[in-house]
């Protein structure tokens, strides 16, 4: 395996289980929301609505990602570098995703394209987390549970 086919199945690899963590832990206080807060009321109604908007912006971050990956991945199946990304070229510009013009990225600008999404969407969740532990701090009025 060359050098540049490695690294793109290193970028699919990693970028797919971050989508996939990322995405699950996204799902966990929806999960765990009601549940930890018992029956009372876990949350006003814009408290709900900032959780179900911030978890949508990470699960659509982690399908993009995961797209990403299978692109990498699809690159990674052609025997040279230039074959591989003119083939993620042509599939995107069939899909109506992206114009030909001009010279496309190369591969390292590819992944650190989609390497600032992964910080994205890190930074999303992480804000989801701390919204979903106000929330749950509130709904508990301070008190330690019993």
């Amino acid at each position: 395996m060359t050098q540049w086919k490695t690294l793109a199945a290193a970028a699919a690899r990693n970028l797919g289980r971050n989508s996939m963590f990322c995405g699950l832990t996204a799902l966990l206080p929806l999960i765990a929301g009601p549940i930890t807060a018992g029956y009372r009321g876990f949350a006003p109604a814009l408290g709900w609505l900032l959780l179900l908007v911030f978890c949508g912006i990470v699960l659509a971050l982690a399908v993009h990602l995961l797209f990403d990956a299978l692109l990498f991945r699809l690159a990674s199946s052609h025997e040279t570098e230039a074959a591989g990304l003119a083939a993620v070229d042509d599939l995107l510009s069939r899909m109506q995703l992206r114009k030909l013009d001009g010279a496309p990225p190369g591969l390292e600008k590819r992944i650190a394209g989609s390497r600032r999404i992964v910080w994205r969407q890190r930074l999303a969740l992480a804000l989801y987390l701390v919204i979903f532990a106000i929330l749950q701090l509130n709904a508990s009025a301070g008190q330690p549970p019993s």
